[in-house]
């Protein structure tokens, strides 16, 4: 199995949770509540640290009350 590990991708991510879960009045503790799991994630997948799952934007997009594609919304541009 390949793994792709696309790190620039990774972190416009992060930037765009952090800006919904800002525009939500969220701390990542309220958040990592909300949607049930830990606020050190939030807080890695935010720095662009963690790659993170389907199964996990599924929820933070929930805990959001958004959907999956407005919090996949950021600038994509791959690998060069």
């Amino acid at each position: 199995m390949i793994n792709i590990y696309d790190e620039r991708t990774i972190k416009e991510f992060g930037k765009r949770l952090r800006s919904l879960r800002k525009e939500k009045g969220y701390t990542q503790i309220q958040l990592a509540k909300k949607a049930g799991i830990t606020f050190s994630q939030i807080g890695r997948i935010e720095r662009g640290i963690q790659n993170t799952t389907l199964s996990t934007i599924g929820t933070l997009a929930k805990a959001l009350e958004i959907s999956p594609k407005t919090l996949l919304d950021f600038p994509f541009e791959g690998k060069k």
